[in-house]
């Protein structure tokens, strides 16, 4: 019987589930709840995971089994303590052998998707921002990534809050006026500035409303509003800087670099600035667009515990299934 793995993309607001054959063919995809147990516990990030699987496995036509290998790649996965947590989960869905499952954040399976399994740097800018370096040995090194309050510099949140330092500075004097002080008011239904303390302090704002106001920011790009080009162009610098001190951490000398996360989706006016800035700070990068989602990454990596070669062919088929998928 041809071997299958199984893949895991566990996300804070999403979970995701591959099944892979050997020859990198898809064979099932499932989806469910966010699984991150910081947010929602060990009970409910278990239940995402067993329901995402479920319906891979329904997809993909199989009976209740053990994979060959399974690859966990989940959000808030900082410790051995935490690996653990994630094992435990894995071991009591029986998954797989317990000398067949892997556990790593989810950056590692960003990294796995975006450059088809070789080594280099990938970015994460979505309502948070982080770095992950890998080279081909296996040494490793995350830069960034430490959550709003200490280190979130260029994601999504940062440009949120950032996008109402301005415009509050732009208030009182203290900063240039911007299209960002009527476009905050608007988004936030306020009818004078001097309204949003009490919106932001008393009523309050989730991470995901205050990294909902990044699209302001790039908006008021599009219209070449200086403070918001200005906002941008660090929130480059900062992610670049992420790069450079990976690299520097592990000696990777021209590391094909990428960048996933739903801020990419803001395109040039946000990516421009972004690779200016790695020019600047690593002139001998390879700059790559993101090849594969970050659960087939996961799947690439259960592939590579049984030390099954990404081939071309094998992208390829994995290629070729997603746009059958997607279809």
């Amino acid at each position: 019987m041809m071997r299958c793995v199984l893949g895991i993309d566990g996300g804070g607001t999403s979970t995701r589930a591959v099944i892979l054959d050997e020859t990198g063919a898809l064979l099932g995809i499932g989806i469910s709840a966010g699984s991150n147990y910081d947010d929602v516990g060990i009970e409910k990030a278990l239940a995402s995971v067993q329901t995402a699987v479920q319906q891979a496995r329904e997809r993909a036509g199989f009976a209740v089994r053990r994979f060959d290998a399974v690859f966990l790649g989940m959000a808030g996965i900082v410790s051995d303590k935490d690996r653990a947590v994630i094992r435990d989960i894995a071991l009591r869905l029986d998954l797989a052998e317990p000398g067949s499952i892997g556990v790593d954040h989810d950056i590692r399976i960003a990294l796995a998707g975006a450059l088809s399994g070789r080594p280099g740097i990938v970015l994460i800018a979505g309502t948070g921002s982080s770095c992950y370096a890998r080279s081909a040995a296996g040494v490793d090194w995350r830069s960034g990534g430490w959550g709003s309050l200490l280190a979130d510099e260029g994601s999504g949140y940062w440009l949120g809050v950032e996008a109402m330092k301005a415009a509050v500075r732009a208030s009182d004097g203290r900063g240039t006026p911007t299209l960002l002080t009527q476009s905050v008011m608007d988004h936030l239904h306020l009818t004078d500035i001097n309204e949003i303390m009490h919106r932001v302090y008393s009523i309050g704002l989730s991470r995901a409303e205050i990294a909902a106001m990044s699209r302001l920011v790039i908006d008021a790009a599009h219209a070449h509003d200086p403070v918001a080009v200005n906002l941008i162009v660090r929130a480059g610098d900062e992610l670049a800087a992420c790069a450079e001190a990976a690299a520097r951490a592990i000696g990777l000398e021209a590391p094909e670099v990428t960048i996933v996360g739903g801020m990419t989706q803001a395109g040039a006016v946000f990516l421009d600035p972004l690779r200016m800035h790695l020019r600047a700070r690593l002139p001998d990068h390879q700059w790559r667009t993101p090849e594969l989602p970050p659960v087939i990454g996961a799947g690439l990596l259960a592939l590579q515990h049984l030390s099954i070669t990404v081939s071309d062919t094998t992208l390829q088929h994995l290629q070729s299934s997603l746009l059958h998928e997607r279809g």
